[in-house]
């Protein structure tokens, strides 16, 4: 069966998670990058793998580089750029897929906002600052949802991975860094929206369209403000009954329930509010760790999804282990001059597996985002004491030196 990948740059969920699935579950694909030369020579992702060039963030172009070869079994992606053209592209051609509004709703956070506060749910103080627009005129004359209050967070509309994403005090704070983010990102329309107190959480689910299965989620640790990198994530098997309702009534208002789905948000004061939607799987080694941790075929099940193959009524997941990830970030910019390889290390019960995310002798400056980190630390045991222990002491044995 021939199915369509779409995607950008290489991704560990892709080439360690997805294209395995694959080739278990017999498939042909054919991964459509606007970005081929960096998945290497041809043959490199295996024999049924091939990669072919495609302006992939326009879904005419997609729809126009498949309708060439014939009906497609599916057309997936797990890129949070390219969800709307993936659906509209399976739409198309008669394939399961996701709702291309619901894609779209949930990629741009203005549009979610407006999309939710007209349902009556979760209203939220934000302003959009579009392309061309002066961010003074915009702050001071208010949005849809209401004007700017402060501490408020400054973000792109469209943007990823917590880049550009930052808390600002106070007036003249907010404009100067819409003003630095603007220089950064002339084409990018901006979100600045009222800073939402509490604990940050993220809710992992998996759809069909007709039943959902919540996969638990992740407690995160974030760095001190005014970013937002997350630096530590808690496994979560079963948030509060109330706290996941409340997340769940708001993702069916936001028509999400096919595929993976990664939600984060807060809770305050017994009252989840929706940080925001990735319609995909969680990322950053997160999925690898779920499908590990709740030893289920994970990406097989999101694939299947997509050929039109239904959930099963219970994923059989495991519920007896504890888990954490933990993400080693770049302080300053600079030469990463020394650094752990990848390890893979059982210490009784626990697991643990690191994956550097950056090669040594590169130099590379501080974005403040998840591109600063280092590496990746997942950690699986029989309990959160144990798997605490051992991510500790791991961590506290490994040397991360950065030269100017």
């Amino acid at each position: 069966m021939q199915t369509y990948l779409l995607a950008l740059n290489p991704t560990d969920s892709v080439i360690s998670g997805f294209l395995p699935a694959a080739g278990r579950l017999g498939l042909s694909v054919t991964l459509l990058t606007d970005q081929p030369g960096a998945y290497g020579p041809p043959g490199a992702l295996g024999p049924d793998v091939e990669v072919a060039a495609c302006e992939v963030r326009d879904h005419r172009a997609v729809i126009t580089h498949i309708s060439r070869r014939g009906q497609p079994a599916a057309v997936f992606t797990n890129s949070d750029h390219l969800q709307a053209q993936g659906a509209l592209a399976a739409e198309f051609f008669g394939l399961p897929g996701k709702n291309w509004r619901a894609a779209l709703r949930t990629k741009d956070k203005a549009l979610m906002r407006r999309h939710l506060a007209a349902a009556g749910a979760e209203p939220v103080r934000a302003v959009e600052i579009l392309p061309g627009q002066s961010p003074a005129a915009c702050v001071e004359a208010g949005g849809e949802t209401g004007g700017v209050v402060y501490p408020c967070v400054v973000k792109p509309r469209e943007g990823v991975a917590s880049e550009d994403v930052v808390r600002a005090e106070g007036p003249a704070e907010l404009l100067r860094l819409c003003t630095e983010i603007r220089a950064r990102r002339p084409d990018a329309a901006l979100v600045v929206e009222e800073f939402l107190p509490g604990e940050l959480y993220t809710l992992e689910t998996l759809g069909d369209g007709r039943r959902l299965h919540v996969l638990g989620g992740f407690h995160t640790r974030l760095s001190p403000p005014p970013h937002f990198i997350e630096q530590r994530l808690t496994y979560v098997p079963d948030h509060p009954a109330p706290v996941r309702e409340q997340i769940l009534e708001r993702l069916a208002l936001l028509g999400v329930g096919f595929g993976a789905c990664h939600t984060e948000f807060v809770v305050h004061e017994g009252r989840a509010r929706i940080i925001e939607v990735n319609y995909r799987a969680i990322g950053d080694h997160g999925d690898l760790l779920l499908a590990e941790l709740l030893d289920i075929p994970l990406f097989d099940h999101i694939l299947a999804t997509h050929l039109g193959e239904p959930l099963p009524e219970s994923l059989g997941a495991r519920t007896d282990r504890a888990a954490r990830i933990d993400s080693p970030c770049a302080d300053r910019a600079g030469v990463l001059a020394s650094a752990p390889g990848a390890v893979d290390r059982t210490d009784g019960d626990v697991r643990l597996t690191y994956r550097p995310m950056r090669p040594t002798g590169e130099r590379h400056p501080l974005h403040r985002t998840n591109r600063d980190y280092l590496g990746i630390l997942r950690t699986i045991g029989p309990d959160q004491d144990s798997v605490d222990r051992a991510a500790d002491a791991f961590l506290a044995a490994q040397r991360w030196e950065i030269t100017p």
